[in-house]
């Protein structure tokens, strides 16, 4: 299994990022501020405009490290990175998949089944924690809804069924999303999934960290052959790294959203760290977005036992274990992909 190494996270566009021999050396108005070794890294991401040496993107490309550029808010702008590995035949087999509904369906509706399953798993798991804090029977009530999703997402046939079916069961599961916030209720409160811009605090912190997500199964995709701009439930779209946000679908609820609310019902975060703009839009300050990604490279390290592969591995592996095996797959290694199914 593949080594987790570290990523550069970069929340001020204020910065300059350069190479200075084996390092990557940060900038703020021309006075240095930090630096760290080249071979620490697997990726950087910014957030914001922040400048890099023509020198840096060129050694990062020879290294095979990552360079996202992200907006302010998160979402993917570009990226640098080396040569793509693996074999052509991989690539074009990928194409050929994506251009058949049929097959792609057969991938997406494992994709839509973990997510379901995963996000049922984290209802189950609030009941099961905090039996005196929140509404069990109602809970238990959406999650038998979602089960009951599941087989419909089962006997599916086309993406446009799937899609339906995959946005049912969100609307279930967000409907109970609030529930699950046991702190801080006036600054930290969901009414509904909001992104563009998220309007809330809570919108706002899913928002960022469900771009880091994607960022992650873009590299881990990459890594392993794939393309990650050609995806299966999500089609082609200029500039989206389709593939990866398919990939993202699974993990979302046992990586960001048990993450999130984590961060607010232990108190990590507080309504201090946003601000709200003239338009409605909520921004997280940069020292909101640094306590974030430190948690998150924390969580990242944390080991667990993968269901499939029933090995041991870091949280932060599993959007790479995931490509690899639909790598496998597309190989025809494995009979079908085997989303990640959580419990």
């Amino acid at each position: 299994m593949r080594k987790l190494l570290n990523t550069l996270y970069i929340t001020s566009p204020d910065k300059y990022l350069a190479l200075d021999g084996k390092n990557i050396v940060i900038y703020a108005e021309k006075k240095e501020i930090g630096r760290m070794p080249l071979h620490n890294l697997e990726s950087i991401v910014t957030f914001g405009y922040s400048g890099v040496s023509p020198a840096l993107m060129g050694a990062c490309v020879e290294n095979n490290i990552f360079l996202y550029f992200m907006s302010q808010h998160g979402k993917f702008l570009a990226q640098v990175s080396g040569e793509m590995k693996g074999n052509v035949i991989l690539r074009k087999e990928q194409y050929r998949i994506s251009d058949n509904e049929e097959k792609s369906c057969g991938i997406a509706k494992n994709i839509i089944i973990g997510k379901v399953f995963n996000s049922r798993w984290v209802l189950e798991r609030m009941t099961r924690d905090y039996p005196m804090r929140i509404d069990v029977e109602h809970i238990k009530q959406i999650s038998k809804t979602m089960n009951e999703i599941l087989k419909s997402i089962s006997a599916a046939s086309t993406l446009d069924e799937l899609r339906g079916l995959e946005g049912n069961a969100a609307s279930q599961y967000f409907s109970v999303f609030d529930n699950m916030i046991l702190q801080n209720k006036n600054d930290f409160y969901f009414h509904e999934r909001n992104k563009r811009p998220p309007v809330d605090n809570v919108n706002a912190m899913l928002s960022f960290m469900y771009s880091i997500l994607a960022g992650m199964a873009a590299s881990a995709l990459s890594t392993v052959g794939l393309d990650p701009f050609v995806g299966f439930l999500h089609r082609d779209r200029p500039g989206r790294i389709s593939l990866a946000l398919d990939i993202m679908e699974e993990l979302r609820s046992v990586l960001v959203d048990r993450f999130v609310l984590s961060l607010i019902n232990k108190k990590v975060v507080s309504s201090n760290g946003f601000i709200k703009k003239e338009n409605g839009a909520v921004i997280m300050t940069d020292d909101t977005k640094k306590t974030l990604l430190d948690a998150w490279q924390s969580r990242k390290q944390e080991t667990i036992k993968h269901p499939f592969l029933e090995e041991k591995i870091q949280w932060g592996l599993v959007p790479y274990s995931q490509a690899m095996l639909l790598a496998r797959y597309i190989r025809g290694d494995l009979d079908e992909y085997p989303p990640f199914m959580w419990k």
